[in-house]
């Protein structure tokens, strides 16, 4: 019988042909469990465990102030709704040898919107309005096309007005008032009807700030260190070219190539619940920090009304799935920008003017997040938000950076 043949040593071709099958399933086997224990090998090198790696972060950054068109960097890193690190890079202006410090002050650009918002919201708390009345009501200089749904100041603070995106920003970059710019917005044509869609705002969103004005009789800049920097401990916040400017140590804006911009342009200073905040990094995590409930450093109820999404963001979401692939679902809250990281809700914003760009990027319910500024108009830099949350999730290490290419 063959079987038997198998183990007497027989050589018949018959025998030898089932040896030879035998142990190639034997071989195939022991090949493939192989693959199996070496992919599992390589899937075990890439699981993390979730935390941030201060020592890898900072690595990290280094590298990147070696990109030619990096001049200064300052980061923030908040864990566990405490400030772990906060460092600074590069110089102030290039080849000054005045070194970035974590106390080095810069412009936060958009990322200003927030300060708005919850001020505007502290104020609702007070009574002195609500976010469904039209925000014409207290802002008298926001004229818009005639419509049947008067604009509210919810509509406002989520750039949900209808007008084409960025309207009339040209006119302020021309040196042009913010109250005579919104007069102006009369003359645009709806995009879609007010409240539905989201259309990015900066002259009409500054109408938060004349709300603000409106109701208290002060000037903006005066409300918000009573309501907002001053309870926050932000001893280097400020809404002013001159805030910035008498700043112990600031950073001078650059451009594209890393060519210093001879002076500060002011221009969006004039619309300062957009665009208007300077502090440093140390004074920017301090603002994210107040965004986490547990913190109770800002009433639950404003939190929850600035990080809840109104309004769907497409441009937003095409942005991030062509750049990154990351930031999911994207949508606006009040003041803040609200995403889906790999099954976490995520807050955060971007900010620009010429020379500057800031971030904030957070985790509310793990009280964990990173500030960034830097002194010239890359985004490279964008990513090194991504690879923090990358840590602190513990997910596989990933280039953002892109500085491996």
């Amino acid at each position: 019988m063959r079987p038997t043949a198998q183990f007497t040593g027989q050589q018949d071709g018959a025998s030898f042909t089932g040896v030879t099958m035998i142990s190639r399933l034997i071989i195939s086997f022991i090949i493939s469990l192989s693959f199996v224990f070496t992919a599992a090998a390589n899937v075990s090198s890439q699981v993390r465990t979730p935390g941030i790696d201060i020592q890898e972060l900072d690595k990290r950054a280094d590298q990147l102030m070696h990109q030619l068109e990096m001049v200064g960097l300052s980061v923030a890193v908040v864990e566990d709704g405490k400030m772990t690190w906060a460092k600074g890079y590069g110089e102030t202006l290039r080849n000054s040898n005045s070194p970035v410090t974590a106390d080095t002050v810069f412009r936060w650009a958009s990322v200003s919107k927030g300060v708005a918002a919850a001020t505007v919201l502290s104020l609702e708390e007070e009574g002195h309005f609500s976010l469904a009345e039209p925000a014409k009501f207290h802002a008298s200089s926001l004229e818009l096309p005639a419509s049947d749904k008067p604009i509210t100041i919810e509509d406002l603070l989520s750039h949900r007005v209808g007008i084409v995106r960025n309207a009339y920003d040209n006119r302020i970059e021309g040196g042009k008032g913010a109250k005579t710019v919104r007069r102006a917005l009369k003359e645009l044509k709806y995009l879609c009807e007010p409240g539905t869609c989201h259309t990015y705002q900066n002259a009409a969103y500054d109408a938060s700030s004349e709300i603000i004005e409106s109701v208290t009789g002060l000037p903006y800049k005066a409300v918000v260190q009573d309501r907002i920097f001053g309870p926050l401990g932000m001893d280097t916040a400020s809404t002013t070219l001159e805030g910035l400017q008498r700043s112990k140590s600031w950073a001078k804006p650059h451009g594209r190539f890393g060519n210093r911009i001879n002076r500060v342009k002011e221009t969006y200073y004039r619309v300062p619940a957009a665009a208007g905040v300077n502090s440093s990094v140390k004074d920017l995590a301090k603002w994210m920090m107040a965004q986490m409930p547990a913190e109770q450093k800002l009433p639950e109820t404003i939190l929850v009304d600035m990080q809840t999404p109104r309004i769907i963001t497409p441009r937003e979401q095409r942005f991030m799935r062509r750049k990154y692939r990351a930031l999911e679902n994207a949508h606006y809250g009040l003041g803040w920008r609200v995403y889906d990281y790999t099954g976490h809700k995520v807050i955060g914003h971007r900010g620009g003017v010429q020379g500057y760009r800031a971030l904030v990027l957070f985790d509310p319910e793990k009280r964990s997040g990173i500030a960034m500024m830097w002194n010239s108009p890359h985004s490279r830099p964008i990513g090194l938000q991504l690879e923090f949350m990358d840590q602190l999730y513990g997910l596989p290490k990933r280039d953002w950076l892109r500085l491996n290419k």
